[in-house]
């Protein structure tokens, strides 16, 4: 008989079901702890929020008192301190939401786990419970264990996003409050701040002055400390460049050694580079250090203009008039009696009278350098023009000062010394770079076996020009920072420079066109003076290295090829309507195009298949010579009379080209003789054979042949063919050779 209950339907759980749900639990439970462990962000991103606030309040109280104390320098660390504090909090907030989300599915989690009705029909049953005691106990601990966690984690995110939240909104008031500062320094400096230097003083207590100056002081090392543990991205930049080039400059120095050639360097006379370039590199970092941070403390640029200061003197205490070097000693007092009369906590009367004292010693420091070294100003009126400068600087800071203008009268003494110090080392800087750069030619050279002596003259003008401009944007950069200009020059530019301008439905920006320009122009640049870096200058001593130029023609197209595409890139021009343009153009000029782009295709096959190179002994037509350039236009034959003749690429593709060297540099030396009398052939020809291949620059691997045919009576035309082993050294050779035979058949006659 059939079961009737075989088929019948049941939802009554299994203990398997019971386990599979308390499974469940425990790894949910599990699961917590380890991934509240995981937001280990969470305690560094409260120690940064508790030195974030510390900075929020100095900043906050020293903005209070800039009213009495402005200070254009550390308003603009402020201003980049703040926009760095909220781009952190931006990434705290980031960070923090991303833990918050990964609460949130913990959360939904949980609500499912709540919603398993096989877990709290067991929790309600007393027989279930009973059974499943030991896991419900377990269950119950971890449970506890979890909500803990969960709640204390879930409060301390909060708690922090609420502290993120915060202090972006300070710091976002703070940084509108600095550029409101900074915007308005212009029209305060110009204002009378203080009384007129001849007025009556009013009383004030000195102890609490005092007190404030060592709060503030303490307020100013702390925030200097903060500013370069946070922001030191630009110094490690600047300090592996300047590790790159003392580097660079030590190595040269030591392959010249290594090779016993330090005596080529002796043309060049090298004023400041030596084997270790400590100084030079020095002077090298110090003078880029206004470029990598625009917005430092004040603190650090007088640490970087004293150690400048200190660099230059050992320079100038090589000169022959020791005087100089004495005039340069009272400079530096002075830069180091303005410096520390803020470290002093005088009354803000006496730092007046101080820095009048400071400027008016500066100026008569400067007429009497000017008056005692005339004669030098007048070859080195850059110098002269700094010296000037520096002087009208302090002269306007003193009337400023007495007229109660004390911020203008901060900015002129702070730029006049700053500014005069970076004029000094970039009249350093810029020879400096030049030497480095023809000592990486000179060694280059000698690596290559290319001759010592070359004409570096027109080099040295070359680097001269684009070293010094380099000096020139510097130290512009330099004096516009310290005046409080930068910012608003540069913003004002980049806001010409950015606005979108419309040709029809053609949209650009000057800053695009000028970008495109400005990359054209430096891909020109390098591939034109590239080849100074590895000692090629041009002349034809490289010719021997064919393989050498080979490379760095490719190395030119590339430059070249490289730069156009990152120009079109980096302008941000549409590149869709550029070729719509081009193909307009190209209908209208396409015959006077034509010819151009057949000579840059015929260079670039020039380049890559390589029918003749740098060197090579060719013949085009009636002309023949060596090749000096092969460019993307156009290539370069030196003949045997020093004339370079300039022939398109497309004309040297469509002509028939001879080259004597493509595979080899062997070339046959065919010469006629009469020879009279009777002669013994074969010992003739053995005998003059030896005295051929004896000739220099013979080639040894091919046999003469010497031929006979008699012309009369015991006369004969004597056919000599020899190889050169070199064609560029053909005449000389063919020379040799004649001399040699005219000789042999002398000795036979005799």
């Amino acid at each position: 008989m059939m079961d009737s209950t075989l088929f019948a339907e049941s939802n009554k759980p299994t203990p398997g079901d019971y386990l599979l749900s308390l499974e469940r639990s425990f790894q949910y439970f599990n699961k917590v702890p380890v991934i509240t462990g995981s937001f280990s962000s969470l305690d560094g991103i409260g120690n940064k929020l508790r030195e974030d606030d510390s900075v929020l309040n100095i900043i906050k109280s020293r903005l209070v008192s800039q009213d009495r104390n402005l200070n254009i320098r550390n308003l603009q660390m402020f201003g980049a301190l703040l926009e760095h504090l909220v781009e952190d909090e931006g990434r705290y907030e980031e960070r923090l939401n991303s833990y918050d989300a990964r609460m949130d599915s913990l959360r939904r989690d949980f609500s499912n786990l709540r919603k398993d009705t096989i877990l709290r029909s067991m929790f309600r049953d007393s027989v279930l419970r009973a059974k499943f005691r030991p896991a419900i106990r377990e269950l119950r601990t971890k449970r506890q264990l979890a909500d803990s966690l969960f709640t204390l984690t879930n409060e301390r995110i909060n708690s922090l996003k609420a502290h993120v939240t915060a202090n972006r909104i300070n710091a976002e008031e703070l940084e509108n409050q600095v550029e409101n500062f900074l915007r308005s320094a212009g029209s305060r400096a110009f204002g009378k701040e203080r009384r007129y230097i001849w007025e009556p003083r009013t009383g004030t207590s000195r102890s609490r002055r005092t007190g404030e100056f060592r709060r503030g002081l303490q307020q100013e090392n702390y925030i200097a400390n903060y500013y370069f543990s946070n922001m030191r991205g630009e110094q490690m930049v600047l300090l592996v460049i300047g590790l790159a080039f003392f580097a660079w400059v030590a190595y040269n120095f030591r392959s010249l050694k290594q090779l016993g050639k330090m005596d080529a360097l002796n043309d060049l006379q090298f004023r400041f580079l030596s084997p270790l370039p400590l100084l030079v590199s020095l002077v090298f970092v110090l003078n880029l250090a206004p470029l990598f941070d625009l917005n430092a403390p004040a603190l650090y640029l007088e640490t970087v203009g004293f150690l400048l200061m200190a660099v230059l003197s050992v320079f100038f205490l090589k000169q022959k008039h020791r005087i100089f070097f004495v005039y340069w000693c009272v400079f530096i007092l002075i830069f180091l009696s303005y410096s520390f009369s803020r470290f002093l906590g005088l009354p803000y009367a006496m730092i007046r009278y101080w820095n009048l004292g400071v400027n008016s010693a500066s100026i008569v420091l400067a007429i009497l350098v000017l008056r005692h070294f005339r004669t030098f100003f007048k070859e080195n009126r850059l110098i002269r023009g700094a010296i000037l400068l520096y002087a009208l600087l302090h002269l306007l800071a003193v009337v400023s000062n007495i007229f109660g203008r004390v911020t203008l009268s901060q900015l002129f003494s702070s730029t006049a010394i700053y500014t005069f110090t970076q004029a000094l080392g970039l009249a350093i800087f810029v020879p400096s770079v030049r030497e480095a750069m023809m000592l990486q030619i000179q060694a280059s050279r000698i690596r290559n076996q290319y001759p010592v002596t070359f004409d570096y003259l027109p080099i040295q003008k070359n680097i001269d020009r684009v070293v010094f401009w380099l000096a020139v944007i510097i130290w512009l950069v330099s004096f516009t920072t310290n005046m409080n200009m930068y910012t608003s020059i540069s913003d004002g530019i980049s806001g010409f420079l950015t606005s979108p301008r419309n040709i029809g439905s053609f949209t650009f920006t000057i800053r695009g066109v000028l970008l495109f320009l400005f990359i054209i122009w430096l891909a020109h640049f390098l591939q034109k003076y590239i080849a100074y870096f590895w000692g090629d200058t041009g002349d034809d001593a490289a010719f021997d290295n064919k393989g050498h130029r080979s490379k760095l023609l490719i190395t030119r197209l590339i430059l070249l090829t490289g730069g156009f595409l990152l120009a079109v890139a980096a302008s941000g021009l549409p590149v869709d309507k550029i070729t719509v343009i081009l193909g307009a153009l190209g209908v209208g000029v396409g015959l006077g195009l034509q010819g151009i782009v057949n000579n840059f295709v015929s260079g670039i096959i020039l380049i890559f298949d390589r029918p003749l190179r740098i060197g090579d002994m060719v013949e085009i037509g009636n002309r023949k010579g060596r090749v000096k350039e092969i460019g993307v236009r156009s290539s370069t034959i030196l003949t045997a009379d020093g004339a370079e003749v300039i022939i398109p690429n497309g004309d040297l593709l469509s002509e028939n080209i001879v080259n004597w060297t493509l595979s080899n540099n062997h070339v046959r030396i065919e010469q006629v003789y009469k020879v009279d009398g009777d002669i013994n052939e074969d010992s003739l020809r053995r005998t003059l054979k030896s005295e051929i291949l004896a000739v220099p620059n013979m080639l040894h691997s091919r046999e003469p042949q010497i031929i006979l045919e008699p012309v009369g009576d015991e006369k004969y035309e004597m056919r000599i063919y020899a190889w050169c082993a070199d064609v560029n050294k053909l005449e000389t050779t063919q020379t040799q050779l004649r001399k040699v035979i005219r000789d042999f058949l002398a000795q036979q006659k005799s």
